[in-house]
């Protein structure tokens, strides 16, 4: 799950409350690239009956392709964690600003302060969606998704890719931080491709159960990790309420990832 530190639209104790409401037991926050969110998150799940696994979604790309490594059980304030929050920070400043030059080229002007001021004042992390949410604001897109669809998409004319880490060098992020790497939404192309080099770097499982898989899909999953070995997981990759429903519409039930959450101690 995902909270103002990064590209989520809750704070953190707000996807606490409402994961708590929704009837979860145990969740995840997993911000992009920065684990800040976690103890204030941790703090509001002290008072009720929900357990919050520290995490971060750590970023790397593959060719044009975006690589995302779950870290879960990490310890926020580790050096890797804390190394890798500062230069993916730095980076995605320095990309940002890269797309706005693009943007500019094509006579679209936008203030990199326009894209900080729709981020707001709790983000660690600026992304797209927040470059995408400036754009509406200043009369360039009619909608997030037109952003993205004719402007700053994967294949729009004003995308950079974030060319942060290989995604082998996400793995190691998350281990040298004490956590259980995970691969995020693994793009079925690319999984006979990437999935031996991750797994000499640590890897541990599969975000086998999501919302928008199909069951071909996740049958496909299940068999690489048993196969494999692997951890199984799954989460909703929950942003906020925009267009996904409410916290505890999709669960994972606690039998599917047993072995997951015995790994982490629970």
């Amino acid at each position: 799950m995902h909270t103002t530190a990064s590209d989520g639209s809750w704070s953190p104790g707000a996807v606490v409350r409402g994961a708590s409401e929704g009837g979860l037991d145990v969740i995840s926050i997993t911000d992009h690239d920065t684990a800040a969110a976690v103890p204030a998150a941790r703090d509001v799940a002290r008072d009720r009956r929900i357990e919050v696994i520290p995490g971060i979604e750590v970023s790397s790309t593959f060719g044009r392709d975006d690589i995302h490594i779950l870290g879960y059980f990490i310890d926020p304030e580790s050096d890797a964690i804390v190394h890798h929050s500062q230069r993916a920070g730095a980076r995605r400043e320095e990309r940002m600003k890269e797309m706005l030059a693009l943007l500019s080229d094509d006579g679209i002007e936008v203030d990199f302060s326009e894209v900080e001021a729709a981020a707001g004042p709790d983000r660690v992390v600026i992304g797209r969606p927040h470059l995408a949410q400036a754009l509406v604001e200043t009369g360039h897109a009619k909608s997030v998704y037109d952003a993205f669809d004719n402007l700053i998409g994967d294949d729009a004319p004003a995308f950079v890719p974030t060319h942060l880490l290989e995604p082998a060098e996400a793995v190691e992020v998350v281990l040298e931080g004490g956590g259980i790497p995970i691969w995020a939404h693994p793009p079925g192309e690319l999984v006979d491709t990437l999935l031996p080099g991750l797994l000499d770097a640590g890897l541990r499982g599969l975000e086998v159960y999501r919302p928008r898989n199909r069951r071909s899909e996740i049958m496909r999953f299940e068999s690489i990790c048993k196969t494999a070995g692997l951890l199984m997981t799954g989460g909703s990759d929950w942003h906020g309420p925009e267009g996904r429903g409410s916290l505890g519409d999709f669960h994972v039930r606690a039998e599917e990832i047993e072995r997951f959450l015995e790994a982490g101690g629970l």
